[in-house]
């Protein structure tokens, strides 16, 4: 018989102890950077469109969302989670895109559109890759990949659209960051609802700002472009 001694408890090294205080300060910074993000989302949504409140808050909540983004990344390359990274792309593009559609004033797009059109339309189809294998093993996150794929190619497929038809006139380029931007307060709304709450099974509360938020999203679009006929 072998006498095997007790495996000890070693205390984290000091390049454990700064990996971890990293983390943890990114991760502060995104929850802080999320925080204000909701907050600031709900304003240009009950203020006058186009007036000085309005731009003032969707710049801070762009903002916020871009550090949402850009701290998210290494959270999810840190833990290997390849959800969070696809999510975060996801809400990355809405936000960038919502914001391109009202800084451009109409001009032309540029490369820089087209390659986060690309992006988006790539994020989803690894959305729905994802999903099928979630699906294969039982996982029922699948329904989420699967909701978000779609969303997400779709549209890519309406902003393409969008650019590819540009004109000087730009016709168009409202409804386009509206929708952009909504979506992206549907991912922001998601992001917290899905901290703070627990459902069974737990896509729902993944699914629920999307169910609840996006008739707003048709409505707008609908108002919009009759307002756009009758001019």
């Amino acid at each position: 018989m072998v006498n095997r001694a007790p495996k000890l408890n070693r205390a984290p090294s000091t390049r454990q102890k700064e990996h971890q205080m990293f983390q943890s300060i990114i991760l502060v910074i995104h929850i802080v950077a999320g925080s204000i993000a909701l907050l600031s989302a709900v304003v240009p949504v009950v203020t006058k469109k186009g007036g000085n409140i309005h731009k003032k808050a969707g710049r801070a909540y762009a903002l916020a969302m871009a550090v949402v983004f850009v701290t998210a990344l290494p959270l999810a390359i840190i833990s290997s989670d390849i959800f969070l990274l696809i999510i975060a792309v996801f809400s990355g593009y809405l936000v960038f895109a919502g914001w391109r559609f009202a800084a451009s004033h109409g001009a032309r797009p540029n490369q820089s559109d087209y390659a986060a059109v690309s992006l988006m339309a790539l994020t989803g189809v690894g959305m729905w890759v994802y999903g099928a294998l979630l699906a294969s093993s039982g996982d029922t996150m699948w329904v989420v990949l699967a909701l978000f794929g779609t969303v997400a190619i779709g549209l890519s497929i309406a902003d393409a659209r969008f650019h590819r038809q540009w004109t000087p006139a730009g016709s168009g380029r409202i409804q386009r960051h509206l929708t952009n931007m909504i979506a992206g307060t549907i991912a922001t709304v998601t992001a917290v609802l899905v901290t703070n709450l627990e459902t069974n099974p737990a896509w729902i509360a993944w699914v629920l700002p999307t169910i609840v938020i996006t008739p707003l999203i048709v409505w707008w679009n609908v108002k919009l472009a009759r307002a756009h006929t009758k001019s």
